[in-house]
């Protein structure tokens, strides 16, 4: 062994199994810890999956710190057998991604963990990690990775073999043997005997760290998190429990102290770290190709003929006015190279017609679109409802389109499957969503793990203010009596304490209720799937990481009304004999306006809470305009400001209707001077302050999104 000792560590070793390493803001603080720390390189292996790989790569990149991507397998003898026998147990491997070959393939087995290993959970085998091994390096992991196992019992020449076979698979300056410190007495008789098999075998030793949490003061409540996720209480005696305090984000100085006789251990981090050499490529679209009818050579063409065709449809005269909106927007599409994504968006909302599938005329930002008004996209008219195509499309801010698009409830399934046939079963999927521990919900797990009552539970939980997005420190500073809560007993102060270490640790995997993604190519070759124990498949990033990734994302929802109200017009045709269509029912129907005034809404479409039913009755309303403008105060914003007392104060004369500046009436008249819609913002910072329209959109979205640096 060298005599100089290491200067530096590098963390191989963050598992994000019952740990509170596990979420999005999760990553972000361990990044900054390493950068702290002087770390020169960071890696996450969560237990079996790739979930928090490119939050976490992004995180360490915005940190000068070099992220290593990883995942600690399950590997077991075969991965198709279905026991648990001793045959056929599951050992721990760390694999790691040396460079973009090797982030596929880890990506693979991943996915094939799931898709052919789960039983129990996720595994591999050796057969299927000697097919996928190129620009992987792989560890011997903790006391459960094979050779540690069998050195735990003195068992030399198993653990030989073990890592022979891996060392064989990946080669010997792939494979390395770990040697960890957490004050475990078999560790000690793991890193007594582990010379003999790097001897035997002509691999590296490597000092690792098991890391479940950053602090050292957070073992208590990484103990509760392993009880709760168990579904245990705090005092079952037979309850999994973390029994070492030692598994947190340790320093370089702590480390080398540690491992103060294996420099060479320390040292081979970093040569771990100084192999690998990956460089995701993020942002670039990954658009399926659309197969263009005969006579059209480029999706630009076939997207103009639509958009002309069905203008002269929609419109008995076309105006110049319109003709040059048409031609600007096609301008557009055609510059941010959207126009393969227009015609994927057209063809499933055309075959949703064909199979009398209700679809829904459109939603947000999208609506703002002539073309996709002329495409029968969405069925509302921008230019009679004065919407604005930057909302959507903004030259100035390259960004992918979002069409929102809604399918009866019992339809939606139908047009995801005519997706899937279109552009491969292996191109589709859903998307995975992570359920975290929010501020009231921590404290109610975290309650009944201590074994609070549940009335005790229910009222700490319901002091947190019912505000979007609420963090538990800052309900402790704001809400009347929470503070005191932690001063009540012991285990009161205990239950806060943890709680808020706790707070926005990943609870549970779902299914994002309406993305679906379509790629060009199988999924498995751009991110790794996840298997739930329903058998529905999902990529294991997120929605936003998926994007991240340049992955087509398409919004399917499915919505209960447009299925009610395809019933209704079907039970009409039945009883009445009339064949009605959706959109041919008025709009300035009397007797509908009174049932709203009274405040009748049960059953209608955002307008049924009572807090809308008591703004409705309000409001009054007696035309369309209206119903639009109780939509869009009925929002936090709004109603935080008394923008709804407003309105309606001016709407019925009882309030003067007052503007700031002259400029501004034209754009307020319609809203009783009050800034109530987004296309608004944007006219305002044309009309006052010179904004082209991409400019203003800018603005709108720092405003949406609080960023003050952006507003500035």
């Amino acid at each position: 062994m060298p005599t100089a000792a290491p200067t530096n560590f590098v963390h191989l070793h963050n598992h994000s199994d019952y740990s509170l390493l596990d979420g999005a803001m999760k990553t972000k603080v361990m990044a900054r810890r390493a950068a702290e720390l002087g770390q020169p390189a960071l890696a996450l292996t969560d237990h079996g999956n790739m979930f928090g790989a490119i939050e976490f790569y992004l995180n360490c990149k915005a940190e000068g710190i070099k992220p290593i991507i990883g995942s600690e397998v399950y590997i077991t003898a075969d991965r198709h057998c279905r026991t648990s026998d001793k045959a056929n147990k599951s050992y721990h491997m760390v694999l790691l991604a040396k460079n973009e070959t090797g982030y596929r393939n880890l990506v693979r087995l991943s996915s094939l963990g799931y898709l052919e290993g789960f039983y129990y959970r996720p595994r591999i085998d050796r057969e299927l990690l000697s097919r996928y091994s190129e620009g992987i390096i792989g560890l011997s992991a903790c006391m459960s990775g094979e050779p540690n196992f069998h050195l735990r019992t003195g068992n030399v020449k198993a653990a030989i073999e073990a890592a022979t076979a891996y060392r064989d698979i990946l080669g010997a300056d792939n494979y390395f043997l770990e040697i960890q410190n957490h004050g475990i007495e078999e560790e000690g008789r793991i890193r007594q005997l582990m010379p003999q098999v790097a001897d035997a075998v002509g691999c590296g030793i490597i000092a690792t760290n098991d890391c479940h949490f950053l602090d050292k003061s957070h073992h208590e409540a990484h103990d509760i998190l392993m009880a709760l996720q168990t579904g245990k209480t705090l005092n079952d005696p037979n309850r999994w429990r973390s029994n070492t305090p030692e598994i947190y984000f340790k320093s370089t100085e702590e480390m080398l102290a540690l491992f103060q006789d294996w420099p060479e251990a320390v040292e081979n981090t970093l040569r771990v770290a100084d192999a690998v050499d990956l460089e995701l490529k993020l942002g670039e679209l990954l658009l399926p190709e659309f197969p263009l009818p005969e006579g059209f050579n480029t999706p630009d063409e076939y997207v103009a003929h639509l958009a002309r065709e069905g203008l002269s449809e929609r419109y008995e005269t076309i105006t110049p006015e319109i003709q040059e909106r048409m031609d600007y927007e096609l301008d557009i599409i055609k510059g941010m190279g959207y126009a393969g994504y227009f015609l994927i968006v057209w063809d499933f909302i055309d075959a949703a017609r064909r199979m009398n599938i209700p679809v829904g005329p459109g939603r947000g930002s999208a609506a703002g679109s002539l073309v996709c008004y002329c495409m029968r996209i969405t069925d509302i008219d921008p230019i009679r409802h004065q919407l604005l195509f930057e909302r959507f499309l903004n030259p100035e801010r390259i960004s992918m389109p979002d069409i929102d698009v809604d399918f009866c409830y019992e339809g939606r399934g139908a047009v995801i499957e005519y997706v899937a046939q279109k552009y491969g079963q292996e191109n589709v999927s859903q998307i995975i969503t992570f359920g975290t521990m929010a501020a009231k919900a921590v404290i109610k797990d975290v309650a009944r793990v201590l074994e609070f009552s549940f009335a005790d539970s229910n009222r700490i939980s319901n002091l947190v203010p019912e505000e979007v997005g609420i963090t538990l420190q800052k309900a402790i500073d704001e809400a009347p009596g929470l503070k005191e809560v932690a001063n009540e007993s012991p285990d009161h102060a205990k239950l806060m304490r943890n709680a808020l270490v706790l707070e926005g640790v990943n609870r549970n995997t779902g299914i994002h209720a309406a993305g679906v993604l379509i790629t060009p190519s199988p999924l498995i070759e751009h991110a790794p799937l996840y298997k739930s124990t329903k058998g529905d498949i999902t990529v294991q990033f997120d929605m936003n990481m998926s994007e991240k990734l340049g992955l087509l994302k398409m919004d399917f929802l499915g919505l209960r009304t447009l299925t009610v109200i395809d019933k209704a017009l079907k039970l009409i045709a039945e009883t009445t004999g009339r064949v009605l269509r959706a959109e041919e029912i008025p709009t300035d129907d009397p007797v509908t306006y009174k049932l709203l005034q009274e405040g009748r809404t049960v059953g209608i479409f955002q307008l049924e809470s009572s807090g809308m039913q008591e703004l409705v009755r309000k409001m009054a309303p007696t035309g369309y305009d209206d119903i639009t403008a109780i939509c869009a105060l009925y929002r936090p914003g709004p109603l935080g400001a008394d923008m709804d007392k407003v309105y309606v104060e001016r709407k019925h004369g009882r309030q003067k209707t007052e503007y700031k500046d002259p400029v501004l009436e034209p754009i307020l008249k319609d809203t009783y001077g009050v800034i109530l819609y987004q296309e608004q913002v944007m006219q305002i910072a044309s009309a006052m302050g010179g904004f082209t329209m991409g400019q203003a959109d800018t603005l709108r979205k720092a405003m949406g999104k609080k960023k003050l640096e952006m507003m500035a």
